[in-house]
C-alpha cells in the first residue's frame, strides 16, 4: 500500500507542477503543443504495451474490449457535457481541469493494479501520466490566471485534482487485490479507450494546432521513450 500512495503521489505531482508553471509565467503556445505532442506519443505507447497488451495477458480478451467500449464512451460523454456547459466562457481553465480527472483517474487506477499484481511499477506508464499531465495544468492555470482567478484558488483547485488522481492509484491497488484477471483486463480497457478518445478529440488536435508541423516528429520521441522505458520496472 505504500508503494501505491508513494507511485501514484509522484505521478500525479506534475499536475501541481504544471500548475505552478502556469501561474508563475507565461507559456508560449508553440512550447505547451510540443510538450503535448511528446506526452501524446507517451500516452500512444502506454496505451499499446501497458493497458491493450497486459490486459489481453491478464483476462479474456472479451473483457478487454468491454473495458473498452465503456472507457471510449464513457469519455466522449463526459468530454461533450463538459464541453456543452463551457461553450461561450472566456474561461476554460476549469473544463480543462475537469478534463484532467477523465484522464487521470483510469490512467492511475492501472498504476496501482500493475503495483499490487508484484511485476512492478511500468516505467513506461508512469512517464506517459506525467507528462501528459503537465501540458493539461499548465494551460489551465494560464487560462483561469488570465481570467483573474486568484492564484491561491488555482493552487488549490489543482491540489484536489492531484488529490483524487493519486487516490485513484490506491483504489486500483486495492482492486487489484481483490478482483479476477478479467475485470482487471476491463480497467486495462476502460483506461485504454477512454484515452484513445481524448487523444484524437483532444489533445493530437491541439498539439498540432499549437506545436506546428514538428508536433508529428516529437510525438514519435515521445513514444520511441516511452516504448522504451515499457519493459524497465
Amino acid at each position: 500500500m505504500t508503494a501505491a500512495i508513494g507511485w501514484g503521489a509522484l505521478a500525479a505531482s506534475s499536475l501541481v507542477v504544471g500548475a505552478l508553471l502556469g501561474i508563475v509565467r507565461p507559456w508560449s503556445g508553440r512550447l505547451v503543443g510540443l510538450v503535448l505532442a511528446f506526452g501524446a506519443g507517451a500516452l500512444i505507447s502506454a496505451v499499446s504495451f501497458d493497458l491493450a497488451e497486459e490486459g489481453a495477458k491478464i483476462g479474456d480478451p472479451v473483457y478487454l474490449a468491454i473495458g473498452l467500449a465503456v472507457g471510449a464512451g464513457t469519455y466522449f460523454a463526459l468530454d461533450r457535457l463538459i464541453g456543452r456547459r463551457s461553450k461561450g466562457d472566456a474561461n476554460a481553465g476549469p473544463a480543462l481541469a475537469l478534463g484532467a480527472f477523465l484522464d487521470g483517474i483510469p490512467e492511475q487506477l492501472v498504476l496501482g493494479i500493475g503495483i499490487a499484481s508484484g511485476t512492478g511499477v511500468s516505467v513506461g506508464l508512469l512517464v506517459a501520466i506525467f507528462v501528459s499531465n503537465l501540458p493539461e495544468a499548465i494551460g489551465s492555470s494560464t487560462e483561469m490566471r488570465a481570467a483573474g482567478t486568484r492564484p491561491a484558488a488555482i493552487r488549490r483547485l489543482w491540489l484536489l485534482v492531484a488529490l483524487i488522481c493519486a487516490l485513484s492509484t490506491v483504489i486500483g491497488y486495492a482492486i487489484a487485490d481483490n478482483v479476477s484477471g478479467n475485470l482487471n483486463a476491463g480497467v486495462d480497457g476502460f483506461a485504454a479507450g477512454a484515452l484513445l478518445v481524448m487523444l484524437i478529440d483532444s489533445m493530437i488536435p491541439e498539439a498540432v494546432r499549437k506545436g506546428g508541423d514538428v508536433s508529428g516528429l516529437v510525438t514519435v520521441l515521445g513514444f520511441a521513450v516511452a516504448a522504451a522505458l515499457s519493459s524497465v520496472s
